[in-house]
């Protein structure tokens, strides 16, 4: 299988009165076609940040983004209209990233329109296929999004991010904003649709145990930099890094007999504005040391096991 995304060093800083803010801090992966890439972390840590940068929605500070052999780094107009009919995102809020004064109709075929590739019967038919394809009934074609509830909404928004038959697809939250019932049928339907058209998928979320079920990996994100990655199954058998294990120790267990010991996380958390060299979780981090204070780079702990933390060898994976 092919590596259809490449990221070296990719960074994203925003200026602020007190300095730059490292929002995406050196992210470094690759993502085969088909398959789904999990990126975790608590609110604030640069998910989101990291996939609007690689579409260009925010322009990255350094770094280089390949994408199936091409060099996106900093496409030409031309070059990024092209480069996003393969690229395209299905935002958090499936209600304000709908135009409330679009018809569902006029929102799916509104890429297509703008395309300019396609007859306006063909449009019509290909709204049509599309609106079957994610499981909106054609009744739903002249109503408005304020007039569906939330997983009609995510389904147009998924409709509309596969109108130009992409490859690559970052799902931002995409079920964050939904029921857990409605939820169970988004995730469903994004695996249906990866299987069927061989999609590539970069899903961010907060939630462990949806990215746990839709990932072929995961990347656990803190503070802007990749602190661990590994295959799904791996890393929730065998978390390496502190920040990892405080987060999956707070996943709850339907048992009363065998339940997780929670770790509880203390201390000051760093400031990502011009933040210092070294470890950035260290404040928080009770194996911390001398040695933190250094920059810790990415090892290959076991095989596609990758985790940034000089202690990782010595600390105990807590049961």
């Amino acid at each position: 299988m092919s590596t259809l995304l490449e990221v070296k060093d990719l960074k994203k800083y925003f200026k602020t009165p007190g300095g730059y803010l490292h929002a995406v801090d050196g992210i470094t992966f690759t993502l085969d076609e088909g398959k789904t890439l999990g990126v975790v972390g608590e609110s604030g840590c640069g998910k989101s940040t990291l996939g609007r940068t690689i579409l260009h929605l925010l322009e990255p500070t350094a770094g280089q983004i390949t994408f199936d052999g091409e060099d996106i780094t900093s496409p030409s107009k031309q070059d990024l209209r092209r480069m996003r009919e393969n690229m395209q995102m299905i935002f958090q809020d499936p209600y304000s990233s709908l135009n409330p004064r679009m018809s569902v109709s006029e929102i799916i075929m509104e890429p297509l329109v703008l395309q300019g590739k396609l007859s306006k019967s063909e449009i019509q038919q290909e709204t049509i296929r599309l609106m079957d394809l994610v499981g909106l009934a054609q009744r739903f074609a002249n109503s408005y999004p304020h007039e569906l509830d939330g997983g009609r909404r995510q389904r147009i928004g998924i409709a509309r991010a596969l109108a130009f038959k992409p490859k690559f697809i970052v799902c931002d939250e995409p079920v964050s904003a939904l029921d857990v019932s409605i939820q169970a049928q988004i995730i469903n339907l994004l695996l249906d649709l990866q299987e069927s058209f061989g999609l590539a998928y970069m899903f961010i979320t907060h939630d462990l145990s949806v990215v746990k079920y839709i990932s072929d990996d995961i990347m656990v994100m803190y503070l802007g930099q990749m602190v661990e990655k590994a295959p799904a199954a791996e890393l929730f058998r065998n978390p390496l890094h502190p920040y990892t294990q405080a987060l999956l120790s707070a996943l709850p267990v339907p048992s009363l007999r065998n339940r997780k010991k929670r770790i509880i996380l203390q201390g000051e958390i760093t400031s990502p504005i011009n933040p210092k060299p070294g470890c950035r979780f260290k404040n928080r981090c009770r194996y911390a040391s001398e040695e933190c204070s250094e920059a810790q780079s990415l090892t290959e702990y076991s095989s596609n096991h990758f985790v940034a933390c000089c202690k990782c060898g010595s600390i105990e994976v807590p049961v």
